[in-house]
């Protein structure tokens, strides 16, 4: 039958997922780095995700498509509930949002030490904006290397917060821009703490989250906190 359905452009498309937690029925899914519908008969033609774009990727077309199906929609929604259907962001498990229990502390002198980390996955790139544990968190902005030179990462920085890593200098930083704003606009962090190294082009990870966090609408408190080469913090400040 000739219907309504919804068409993507891939060209404009970005993965952000917002079109996929916004969308009622479950029709669409994020396939090698792009929004797809996962089957015409579950996409209802009306169009709810279109709003929910940035980049204004989502059109209605009329086409040949199977007839909207409602009983299938049931049954496809309590499959992902289940955790039966495939939830990747972007088409591979790395990618694929989860939480999990921080340890406790260990006893000084066990030998063990315990991860901070509460959620995956920790690359801005694939970060959903609209993933649950970010709201109400401080986000955590870091750049690539700070972890690798400071040697309490986990105790003084990941713990209790949402890790977001992003380059400024390696990575696309307009790309990195627009995903933070969208990030900051629709999943809602109370704070956010930017931590970089003190070399001149991580100042742009800085740049990114002031600019992000105004362009989203949002008022939120942020913290500023420069590591040296070797290991120290040589700045720690609100802006």
């Amino acid at each position: 039958m000739k219907r309504n359905i919804i068409k993507i452009d891939e060209a404009k498309c970005t993965g952000c997922g917002l079109c996929i937690v916004n969308c009622a029925e479950g029709a669409l899914a994020i396939v090698d780095g792009k929004a797809k519908v996962v089957k015409d008969s579950l996409c209802d033609g009306l169009g709810a995700c279109i709003g929910h774009c940035p980049e204004g990727a989502l059109t209605i077309i009329e086409r040949e498509a199977e007839a909207f199906d409602e009983h299938e929609v049931h049954e496809h929604l309590k499959k992902l509930k289940e955790g039966l259907a495939p939830k990747s962001p972007c088409g591979c498990p790395s990618a694929s949002a989860m939480t999990f229990g921080v340890k406790k502390d260990i006893a000084l002198g066990s030998g063990e030490t315990p991860s901070q980390l509460s959620h995956w996955p920790v690359q801005l790139t694939l970060l959903n904006p609209a993933a649950p544990f970010i709201k109400g968190a401080d986000l955590l902005f870091s750049s690539d290397c700070a972890p690798f030179a400071y040697a309490d990462w986990h105790r003084d920085f990941v713990k209790g917060r949402v890790v977001a890593v992003a380059c400024p200098k390696l990575d696309d930083a307009d790309a990195h821009f627009k995903k933070l704003t969208d990030l900051i606009r629709y999943g809602e962090p109370a704070s956010m703490t930017v931590v970089r190294m003190e070399v001149p082009c991580c100042g742009g990870l800085t740049m990114i989250a002031t600019k992000a966090a105004a362009e989203s609408g949002r008022k939120i408190p942020i913290r500023e906190v420069v590591i040296s080469r070797d290991g120290k913090i040589i700045s720690d400040r609100n802006i």
